[in-house]
Order: structure tokens, then C-alpha cells, then sequence
């Protein structure tokens, strides 16, 4: 995508601060961070959303996350790691890339947004009706032939 701000900085492009890559993704800091050490993961390969993302790609992200956190757990000790990964733009995804954000949660550092919503008891009824929805939508998705990408061995 020529336009897209993320493949370009895999291009190099654009000046990123670069954390970590390999064959399949690309970590680097964020601009606008939440707080230190707010990382970015992105696959190379331009996909939009976690709809388009091949299963490799996704898995390959996934698998970098856990070295990035450990290597985030180790350089600034936080109390825990959110992982966010937003869809749509609906969903707040300002850059059309699919990407998953490490946002440390460092003490005395501002609260992480994402994690602070209220808990509020929801109506039993209409958590099994939506859930009956999504396990039959599922069902369906199943029986439909998939491409080659979101084959069994890559999702």
C-alpha cells in the first residue's frame, strides 16, 4: 500500500525507533505513546485488520509479542503489559494497518485507558442470546471454504 504510514516505515521510508524485526514483522516504538515503552508490532505485509491479516502473518506478530514483552519486563520493569489491538476504524483504529500495541504499565505512570472500564453485571439472558448468535455465526464461517492462508496450519 503506498500510502499506508506503517509499510513505509517497514520500507524504510520513514524514521521509526526501531525494537525488533524478522522475515515477517517489525516492532517500533510508538510516537504518541501512553507511556514508556509502548510498542507497536506490524506484520510486513500490508493487511488492514485482523480480517485480512493472513494466519502466518497474525501467528508471526503473536510469537513477537512474547519476546518483546519479556524484553519490555526486563528493560523497564512494569507492573503488567496491555495488549491492544483495535479494529476499524469504529473501534478507534487510526492507522490502517494491522498492529498490536505492548503499552507498559509503569508505577506512577498515567492508567491505561483500555483497562479502566467499570465491571457492571450484565443481563444473563442477553449474554446467552448474543452468545448463541456468535457460536452459530461460527458454526457457519466453519463450514465454508477458507483460502490458503487461513488454512488450519496457519490460523
Amino acid at each position: 500500500m503506498d500510502a499506508c504510514i506503517f509499510c513505509k516505515i517497514v520500507k524504510g521510508e520513514i524514521p521509526s525507533f526501531k525494537v525488533y524485526e524478522d522475515e515477517k514483522v517489525f516492532a517500533f516504538e510508538d510516537i504518541n505513546p501512553i507511556s514508556p515503552g509502548h510498542t507497536l508490532i506490524i506484520p510486513r505485509r500490508h493487511a488492514q485488520d485482523l480480517w485480512e491479516i493472513p494466519g502466518d502473518d497474525l501467528m508471526a506478530v503473536h510469537l513477537a509479542s512474547k519476546k518483546i514483552i519479556a524484553a519490555i519486563q526486563e528493560a523497564l520493569n512494569p507492573s503488567g503489559v496491555a495488549c491492544v489491538q483495535l479494529n476499524g476504524p469504529g473501534a478507534n483504529q487510526v492507522v490502517l494497518h494491522y498492529h498490536l500495541h505492548l503499552i507498559p504499565r509503569i508505577a506512577g505512570g498515567p492508567e491505561l485507558p483500555v483497562a479502566t472500564w467499570e465491571l457492571k453485571q450484565g443481563d444473563m439472558e442477553a449474554i446467552k442470546e448474543t452468545a448463541d448468535r456468535i457460536a452459530a455465526a461460527l458454526r457457519f464461517i466453519q463450514a465454508v471454504p477458507h483460502s490458503s492462508t487461513d488454512s488450519p496450519a496457519t490460523m
